[in-house]
């Protein structure tokens, strides 16, 4: 392609909106263009950048074994009832009527088509294990859309789902799954970790997140400083600090009348947090449900919903819902006598002695309570794990970072197929419902997740790969016609050889024509300039601070040892 010929306007200044590098990055590299709030238009440059990486998703997916096909973006509302979760997924949703008033929503996910198109076209388990996945726009209403495409209205996504006879065959599926998205992001020169997660809306047991370390990332990530445990904090196991044995004393009443929070309580008692557990009070779909955690730590919700077996709405209570169970104001709850459906104590609060609570009365606290003699719950692990603790897996340090999700893989089991009557005959003649697995990639946001791990002051720097163009060839003068003429042999000889090559021929100055190439990131730059008299070019890496000048018959061997050094070939 030649640069006259494109569609592609760079942009010096960095736009007002781009909160992060690649979306300010796609933005002035020409690859995108906003047309509504987390809604984008894909550019020539742009959608090159999405093609390659969804070949690559494509391919990977293939050598599996798994088959690609295209369903529907629009989805009758229906088969979202019968799975129940027309009501439960909530306003990101996106809902229709056609003129019939029949209810349907924009794809936000797929596994209810899936499991419809399993249970009318899988009879038998002689045609099972099955795995089909499609790459497509998704729809998802988000409160906040930002940061460009990682966090988007519409976005493209792979979704696959396996269909199994049995428990072993989807432990199969999955582990073949994990182990092709290993090969996708490191073919995409994307460093993700697969982590432990909650299954969350999409259900099911087993899944795993792969995770991008990133400044900007909307998930806390918590990874192992000695072993390879990795989760995301929503799933990560906290690991109970054992607390000095104590001699239980007698339980007392204290009037705390200007004390309600944590750090009052603390100046108030003069000890630590440490010696509180504070009981937080929410409403689980309608039930109010008390938690209780040691007052320095934080409750989990995801755990909590997981605890109560899963929760459409889980929201803290209100003032009203507090006094009803409390009979106190806000700050002075306490397990103690509380009036609610159910009470959630974190396994730490269960081993400490002599602790602080509140008493369910305004302005008075509990202290020297423990638990089993003073009041009882349900145990569990409740709460975040915290930066320095100890490992779950080998009781190493943990460390906590930011990080964004690029794909996710689940053991969804019978979920859907037994919400929707999935079934298949078994060798023995009996109706199964299907064991299902899902696993998805979000494509638009790998692209961004590359920008964000592979960037400089000067633009982009594409991982040769997913790159829109492999190199560009710059004359750097447009009007001498010798420059021209060797700059037309080098880029038509790199055609020939399958290079996807670029040609700036506009008529700037060579510094313009340099930084645009280095704002889009092409990996290898050929100029041609005033050496081709004696018979050289100059060639540089995208990511190498030297340039080389080479001669112009030694360009295409160059360019070759390129590729073998990335594992990619030409013709």
């Amino acid at each position: 392609m030649k640069m006259s010929n494109m569609l592609v306007l760079t942009m010096k200044e960095v736009p007002a909106e781009a909160e992060i590098s690649s979306h300010q990055l796609m933005l002035r590299a020409g690859m995108m263009r906003k047309m509504a709030s987390g809604i984008y238009n894909y550019m020539p440059l742009g959608l090159k950048v999405l093609k390659k990486v969804e070949d690559i998703v494509r391919e990977e997916m293939n050598n599996t074994g798994a088959q690609e096909f295209l369903a529907s973006a629009m989805i009758p509302g229906e088969l979202w009832q019968e799975s129940g979760r027309w009501d439960a997924y909530g306003a990101e949703m996106f809902r229709v009527k056609d003129r019939n008033d029949r209810d349907f929503c924009l794809g936000p996910t797929h596994e209810e088509v899936f499991t419809d198109i399993a249970r009318n076209e899988i009879k038998s388990y002689k045609q099972l294990p099955i795995n089909l996945y499609q790459i497509q726009t998704k729809y998802r209403d988000e409160r906040r859309p930002r940061f460009g495409v990682m966090r988007s209205r519409e976005f493209v996504m792979k979704d696959a789902y396996s269909f199994d006879k049995d428990q072993e065959g989807l432990d199969i599926s999955y582990n073949k799954m994990h182990d092709a998205y290993v090969r996708i992001f490191n073919r995409c020169g994307l460093d993700a970790k697969p982590v432990e997660a909650d299954s969350g809306a999409i259900g099911g047991s087993n899944s795993a997140e792969f995770m991008v370390k990133s400044e900007v990332g909307e998930d806390d990530v918590v990874f192992c400083t000695c072993c390879d445990y990795a989760a995301n904090i929503e799933k990560a196991v906290s690991t109970p600090e054992i607390s000095q044995e104590e001699t239980k004393k007698d339980l007392g009443e204290v009037e705390t009348p200007n004390a309600r929070t944590i750090e009052e309580l603390v100046k108030f008692f003069n000890t630590t947090e440490k010696k509180f557990a504070k009981t937080l009070i929410f409403n689980a779909d309608g039930k109010i449900v008390a938690v209780m955690v040691r007052g320095d730590r934080e409750v989990n919700e995801t755990k909590v919903a997981n605890a109560l077996g899963g929760v459409n709405n889980l929201q803290m209570a209100t003032e009203a819902e507090v006094k009803k169970a409390t009979s106190a104001a806000i700050g002075f709850a306490g397990p103690i006598g509380i009036n609610v459906d159910t009470l959630l104590v974190d396994n730490e609060v269960a081993n400490m002695y002599n602790f602080i609570v509140g008493a369910n009365k305004t302005g008075y606290h509990y202290e020297n309570v423990n638990y089993g003699r003073d009041f009882k719950g349900t145990l569990g692990d409740f709460r975040n794990i915290t930066e320095g603790e100890k490992c779950p897996k080998c009781g190493g340090e943990v460390t906590i970072a930011r990080g964004t999700e690029v794909g996710h893989i689940f053991k969804l089991g019978t979920k859907y197929s037994e919400a929707m009557n999935a079934n298949f005959i078994d060798e023995n003649g009996q109706s199964k419902p299907f064991i299902m697995g899902c696993y998805g990639i979000g494509v638009t946001r790998t692209v961004a997740s590359i920008i964000e791990q592979n960037h400089d002051e000067n633009g982009i720097v594409w991982p040769l790969a997913v790159a829109p163009y492999e190199v560009s060839v710059i004359p750097v003068n447009s009007k001498d016609e010798e420059q021209m003429k060797v700059a037309e042999e080098i880029y038509a000889q790199l055609k020939v050889l399958g290079v996807d090559v670029i040609m700036d021929d506009r008529k700037e100055r060579a510094g313009v024509k340099f930084k645009d190439s280095d704002l889009m990131g092409i990996p290898m730059r050929i100029t041609v300039g005033k050496k081709i008299a004696e018979g050289q070019v100059e060639f540089k890496l995208r990511n190498a601070e030297d340039t080389e000048t080479i001669n112009i018959a030694d360009v295409y061997n160059r360019v070759k040892s390129i590729f073998q050094e990335n594992s990619m070939k030409l013709k």
